[in-house]
């Protein structure tokens, strides 16, 4: 029997994936600039990389239907393109990662990262990045900045016994109300994905979140919620309202009842401290 007429054989990928490091931020040839973060730094980038890697930025460069109406629209954009809100390493990390499909990472921009690789709609480099905050950074060091990861896949993709262990530190800069928002958006995730029931799937989780620290008005949104979804058991937010009506937190236990590094204060958080007089 004959064997196929043609094949594709795969070149090293090494010497392919080190080839175009080298244009990465290199002026020569390229047909784009982007001017990076509050220091104004300069970019230089291929228009044809960027179309071909990733949605984003096809909206941002590509040139538009040959029979727009609006002539304008069918002449590249030329730039330079003002990116103000991130930091130059940061965007040259995504911008390797769309030229090489790897990535360098630390833990100073790991974070960063993860947070433009959701914006630019990159799931492959928010896994990586992902994997390296779970490999690398602890606890703690993720809990100090996960006000920037709590909207993103990453945050979604926790297990039930990592979120807990996350919810359970008072280092967390994020205010309480964000994190009830968070969590029922990740139980809604969990429950469907596990085809299980949010108030199952949530159990662990939700038992880690302060709602006394929660002012009535805010309390009373979160029940709200809570009666179409289950995600909280009822006897939680009872205590919640027992501790307003009473004016401390008696029957709720004490860090429950500890704001955290990133509450915002309310008025009634005086009558939680178990030492005020």
């Amino acid at each position: 029997m004959a064997g196929p007429s043609s094949a594709r054989l795969q070149g090293e990928a090494a010497a392919f994936t080190a080839a175009l490091r080298t244009l990465v931020n290199n002026p020569q040839f390229s047909d784009v600039t982007f001017v990076v973060g509050p220091e104004q730094q300069k970019v230089f980038a291929h228009r044809c990389v960027l179309v071909c890697r990733c949605q984003a930025f096809q909206g941002m460069l590509c040139q538009g239907p040959v029979d727009s109406e609006d002539s304008t629209s069918s002449v590249p954009p030329q730039g330079p393109f003002i990116l103000g809100n991130v930091q130059p390493e940061v965007f040259l990390t995504v911008i390797e990662f769309l030229y090489t499909n790897s990535v360098t990472l630390n833990r100073h921009i790991a974070l960063e990262v993860l947070t433009s690789s959701v914006e630019y709609g990159l799931q492959d480099l928010c896994k990586l990045c992902v994997k390296f905050i779970k490999d690398t950074l602890s606890i703690e060091q993720v809990c100090e900045a996960l006000q920037a990861v709590v909207r993103t896949r990453g945050f979604h993709e926790l297990s039930d016994v990592v979120l807990a262990r996350v919810l359970r530190s008072d280092r967390l800069a994020v205010d309480e109300l964000d994190l009830v928002q968070a969590v029922r958006e990740w139980a809604h995730v969990s429950s469907a994905v596990l085809e299980r029931p949010v108030s199952e799937v949530a159990a662990l989780p939700v038992q880690e979140l302060r709602l006394p620290l929660l002012a009535p008005s805010e309390l009373a949104t979160v029940e709200r919620h809570n009666q179409q979804d289950l995600l909280i058991p009822m006897e939680n937010i009872a205590a919640a309202w027992r501790s307003h009506a009473l004016r401390k937190g008696s029957g709720v236990p004490s860090h429950l009842c500890r704001p955290r590094r990133g509450t915002r204060p309310r008025d009634h958080h005086r009558h939680l401290d178990p030492h005020a007089k």
